[in-house]
């Protein structure tokens, strides 16, 4: 009932019992008329209209707090209608709830995102956020739900579908999602405007998951591997490839989910940021004390350390080598300027007092997951120098938002497994052929076990 046709039923209802009560009120005038002659010709009349008066106005005050009473009481209870909670009783917004992305094509026509988000408010599943990538034959919408816990991801998507959705994808998601787009992009923008390395982290938090992988320019002999990438980028269904500002290119692929052009128009912006801006590396160094007395300083490097860092090969001994790339090492150059770059991850230099340089850990970006090694010169070598790297790689891992870390080495290397049990977390320990691949989270929880790594080559990675 609308509230026009409410008001005009009270005001009916008002003069039907105005006229009921003008009728009352005549018919006891004239009665009192009656009663009153009647009673002032008979012999005592003066005594009776006295106990009249007294009797009508007990009457008046009753009537007076019996309509009081009645005006403010509650109104009937509604057996059908749902009673309401007391302060105590548990509210239906502390259910249990799950955060959910969720991404869909629907059809270009009115009404179908609305069939959609009346399907999901039929199960209790709240919008918190909503993003559209038009296409040329509908749209992609990307939502960020907040479901019932008990709501399973199969009966979501099967809502999904039969609410005019195709293929929908759907994940958990957490508080970090929570943030606006604008403003998670520009966060990304600013971090990749102050480190070269933060640029894989970014592509990675924007697109989800994702194989990021960085092609030379030119091979070993001096040939073009592939034909140049056009300056605007190629965008596929399920690729986008990029110049890269080092050379080369960059590719990135999501088998599981097709790219959409806004992804692609993001995800260009910031690789032209970080194209204009160059190589780039925060100027931060520590400058440490060892336990007997030797300053050192902790730097980040970049491929401006290059012939340090050959320097550092040649002096160490062969064994110390192979520990470190599980093998005799080939085109040192290549890969010394693979690991230094800040593409494929981010590089710690130890320096002496003079300048000399030391150590070197690394942190190398591996698909979804992160990998550290440590190289230190033999003379340098059990003073807590691979301790403190690995430490600070962890941390910087962790800070990345990357869910483990995990090194490779061998069986016998007793240092390396005595610096990663030093970090205090639990560890992973798999052994294959005599390679021992140890994992660890840097949230500190328990490690899952994963099925073993291959010892890498002497090659670059390029993933």
């Amino acid at each position: 009932m609308t509230d026009a046709t409410s008001a005009k039923s009270s005001h009916r209802h008002h003069w039907r019992r105005e006229l009921v009560e003008l009728a009352a009120l005549f018919t006891a005038v004239a009665v009192a008329d009656a009663v009153a002659n009647t009673i002032a010709h008979g012999p005592s009349g003066p005594v009776l209209l006295c106990c009249s008066a007294v009797v009508l106005i007990a009457t008046a005050a009753f009537h007076t707090w019996w309509a009081r009473r009645h005006e403010n009481a509650p109104p009937p209870t509604d057996t059908g209608a749902a009673a309401p909670k007391s302060p105590g009783a548990p509210q239906e917004e502390r259910r249990e709830t799950a955060l959910w992305r969720m991404r869909t094509t629907v059809r270009d026509e009115p009404g179908s995102l609305a069939a959609l988000c009346t399907a999901l408010a039929g199960h209790r599943v709240d919008i918190l956020n909503l993003q559209t990538h038009p296409l040329s034959d509908g749209t992609v919408d990307e939502f960020l739900l907040r479901a019932p816990a008990a709501l399973l991801p199969a009966d979501l998507t099967r809502t999904v579908a039969a609410a005019g959705g195709a293929h929908t994808w759907l994940e958990r998601a957490d508080a970090h999602d929570l943030v606006d787009a604008p403003t998670r992009i520009l966060g990304m923008a600013t971090r990749t405007a102050l480190d070269s390395a933060e640029l894989p982290l970014a592509l990675r938090q924007l697109l989800g998951r994702c194989t990021i992988r960085s092609v030379p320019a030119r091979t070993r002999n001096a040939q073009r591997d592939t034909e140049p990438v056009p300056e605007e980028g190629i965008l596929e269904e399920h690729t986008m490839t990029f110049r890269d500002p080092s050379g080369g290119s960059v590719t990135i692929e999501r088998p599981h989910l097709p790219f959409t052009p806004t992804e692609f128009a993001r995800v260009r912006a910031l690789v032209e940021l970080d194209a204009r801006l160059g190589q780039r590396v925060p100027p931060l160094r520590d400058v440490l004390t060892l336990p007997e007395g030797n300053p050192i300083t902790v730097r980040r490097a970049d491929p401006s350390d290059l012939a340090a860092a050959r320097a550092l090969h040649d002096r160490c001994s062969a064994r110390t080598l192979a520990m470190r790339y599980q093998g005799p090492v080939a085109d040192a150059e290549r890969y010394l300027n693979h690991l230094l770059s800040p593409r494929f991850g981010r590089t710690l230099a130890v320096e002496t007092a003079s300048g000399r340089l030391v150590a070197l850990g690394h942190l190398l970006w591996d698909g979804e997951e992160t990998e550290v090694a440590l190289l230190v010169e033999d003379a340098w070598q059990r003073r807590g120098i691979g301790a403190e790297l690995l430490r600070r790689l962890v941390q910087m891992a962790a800070d990345a938002g990357c869910t483990s870390v995990y090194a490779i080495t061998q069986a016998s290397n007793t240092g390396m497994v005595a610096t990663m049990r030093g970090l205090g977390l639990p560890l992973d320990y798999q052994i294959e052929e005599g390679t021992l691949v140890i994992t660890a989270r840097p949230a500190g929880v328990p490690v899952r076990p994963a099925a073993a790594r291959t010892a890498p080559d002497a090659g670059p990675r390029t993933q």
